[in-house]
């Protein structure tokens, strides 16, 4: 068999937010990702690939190293490209530690803050509605497979902070030190946007507000990396 116009047209489509929410598909590459999806509970559409690893499941397409190439979303595709279903939305559990992301907007910085929730044994992400799309082909790859085993949502942040019987925590570059500061197992902890940090609206809602201290002598460096300030964060939250 051969990759179709068709298909060639629906998974160049999938690379834009509107047409994944059109077709409730998006799409997963490279043998282990998409292994990780096929033991989840998220539904196979097709399966295209050069390798004959699945050649048991059913809707696979063999195809060769070209059309991989043309069909695919990565600079380097890896022998498979899967199309997968988005799944219905399920209701949040607001229990336990959960994360708050507002405008994160980079894929790869969303892609490994849900793999950091996977590994800190985070279940529940919470996000903006201008937070990027987690179906986006760069945050599935980023997440390694996380995707599979964390929840994630998106609601009207504000409101549900707003509603919440949960202690929450702001990441601030003014807050309290973190180090200091005692941190229950449970809570929300609200990260923001890679440049502006978290919105007014969202800052205004919330009074506990933790930092990260710097330690370097010159103490000229800006920002630390919204992924790099979950993964310190959620650390200390589990310590």
């Amino acid at each position: 068999m051969s990759l179709s116009k068709n298909h060639l047209k629906l998974i160049t489509s999938l690379r834009q937010k509107k047409y994944r929410q059109k077709h409730k598909l998006f799409v997963v590459e490279g043998i282990k990702v998409v292994k990780e999806f096929l033991s989840s509970s998220y539904e196979l559409d097709s399966l295209f690939t050069t390798s004959d690893e699945f050649d048991d499941l059913s809707r696979v397409v063999r195809i060769s190293e070209q059309e991989l190439k043309k069909a695919s979303h990565l600079k380097t595709p890896n022998k498979v490209l899967a199309i997968f279903k988005v799944p219905i939305a399920e209701k949040l559990n607001p229990k336990g530690l959960i994360v708050a992301l507002d405008a994160v907007n980079d894929p790869g910085n969303l892609g490994t803050i849900i793999r950091l929730c996977d590994w800190f044994g985070v279940s529940n992400i919470v996000c903006s509605q201008d937070t990027v799309d987690c179906y986006n082909t760069k945050v599935v790859q980023a997440s390694m497979g996380s995707l599979t085993r964390v929840f994630i949502d998106y609601i009207d942040l504000e409101e549900f902070i707003r509603t919440s019987d949960q202690p929450t925590f702001i990441a601030d570059m003014d807050g309290d030190n973190v180090y200091k500061t005692q941190l229950p197992n449970e809570g929300v902890l609200v990260m923001g946007n890679e440049a502006n940090g978290v919105s007014e609206t969202i800052k205004n809602l919330i009074s506990t507000k933790i930092s990260i201290p710097r330690f370097g002598n010159f103490q000229q460096t800006e920002s630390l990396n919204v992924a790099t300030a979950t993964a310190i964060l959620l650390s200390e939250f589990r310590r």
